[in-house]
């Protein structure tokens, strides 16, 4: 099966979820910068999610670029990551309304978290759906990087009860460690 379509509906969802997210943005009624402090919180979580959204449509991106096979399992899977990317907007918009409160700092993580654990499903369902020679199944650098980032966001979870700042830092850190896609699957896309 081709994954044209997969990719298209998947390129739709997350166009969507940025659209959302930019309409949670209202703008001030005064034409002053000071009315602009009190959005700027909002701002800055519409532009850490901005940024993670992006990130996840590169990486899922450059993951299809050399998925050569599709099949049920990788459908649902898909699916299952546009699920938690979709509540994106809502933690965006909960953290960014509540000047960083616990709780929804927290659930922001959580949704980051589940968001990673089913990228993890997807690629691993990738893999299973070809045969030993894939070339996704030799690059172990996504595996190393998603435990550390799993470590982090659980760690930021558990910092936003005390500390919501610093699970605020926990998922900028784990942002910048997938922000440039993998050098290994670039690597594989260029020798086919």
């Amino acid at each position: 099966m081709d994954s044209g379509r997969l990719e298209a509906f998947s390129d739709g969802v997350l166009a969507i979820i940025i659209t959302i997210m930019v309409l949670e943005m209202e703008a001030p009624d005064e034409t002053t910068l000071e009315a602009l402090i009190p959005v700027a919180p909002i701002f800055i979580s519409y532009l850490i999610s901005f940024i993670y959204v992006g990130t996840y449509w590169n990486n899922h991106h450059h993951l299809f670029q050399i998925t050569e096979q599709i099949n049920g399992k990788v459908l649902w899977a898909n699916l299952h990551l546009l699920f938690w990317l979709s509540l994106i907007p809502f933690a965006t918009s909960w953290v960014g309304e509540n000047h960083v409160e616990s709780l929804p700092v927290a659930a922001y993580g959580f949704v980051l978290l589940m968001s990673a654990i089913a990228f993890y499903i997807l690629l691993k369902m990738i893999v299973r759906s070809h045969d030993e020679d894939f070339s996704l199944r030799k690059i172990d650098e996504s595996s190393k990087k998603g435990i550390l980032s799993l470590a982090i966001y659980v760690l930021g979870i558990v910092l936003s009860f005390t500390h919501p700042w610093l699970g605020i830092l926990c998922y900028v850190i784990v942002l910048i460690l997938w922000f440039i896609p993998s050098k290994k699957i670039e690597n594989t896309l260029k020798k086919n």
